[in-house]
């Protein structure tokens, strides 16, 4: 089956190509001409992606989905959310995201260790976070959504040269390494966007 996935993130499109196999043939935006970023101005990952979604069905008219996803960190009061790409900035790098990432989370945790200091009772901080997707599937003109939650905490350092974005300090719930140092068969089998996804095939499928 031919879908076009509303990304030119080629760590995304290889991922989505692994995680649903050989039944389906993904097509990119740039693919069909579409080179222009496409609109994310909702404040969800829902309305980010059906916002995408809706875009390359009404320039296309083809089968396509889309997702948005973002890493929610409980200490930043599930920042970075919507802004996980951007979160150190429009140019979306990477190292400059978990590079802020961090500091935040010193940060935070410094001011709870000093109101406590103060006698003031406030909770130790946590290092809890999960990653979050939503999938917005349009075929045949209806409109479907999927969603993957991989829950996890956050490192102190990055490790591992493997996954994308935030994977090198992501520590994936019942792991000891960071989602960057697992084999990636392994990290699509658990990750959020993993969980949509074989939602969204087993949906077509079925």
């Amino acid at each position: 089956m031919k879908l076009v996935f509303a990304t030119n993130n080629e760590h995304k499109v290889r991922e989505a190509s692994e995680i649903l196999g050989p039944g389906f043939e993904l097509v990119t935006p740039a693919q069909l001409g579409i080179t222009e970023d496409i609109p994310e101005t909702g404040n969800t990952f829902r309305a980010n992606s059906q916002q995408k979604a809706d875009y390359i069905y009404k320039h296309t008219g083809l089968d396509c989905f889309a997702d948005d996803s973002g890493l929610e960190v409980d200490i930043l009061g599930g920042a970075p959310g919507v802004e996980t790409a951007r979160y150190a900035g429009p140019s979306k790098d990477p190292r400059a995201n978990i590079q802020k990432l961090l500091a935040e989370m010193a940060r935070r945790e410094k001011e709870a260790s000093a109101a406590r200091a103060l006698g003031i009772n406030t909770p130790h901080a946590n290092r809890k976070a999960r990653f979050r997707t939503c999938v917005t599937l349009i075929v045949g003109g209806e409109i479907h959504f999927f969603d993957g939650v991989m829950e996890g905490t956050i490192g102190r350092e990055p490790y591992g040269k493997g996954g994308f974005g935030y994977d090198p300090v992501f520590i994936p719930e019942g792991y000891g390494v960071t989602a960057a140092q697992l084999p990636e068969e392994e990290k699509n089998a658990i990750s959020h966007r993993g969980k949509a996804l074989r939602a969204m095939a087993a949906f077509l499928n079925g």
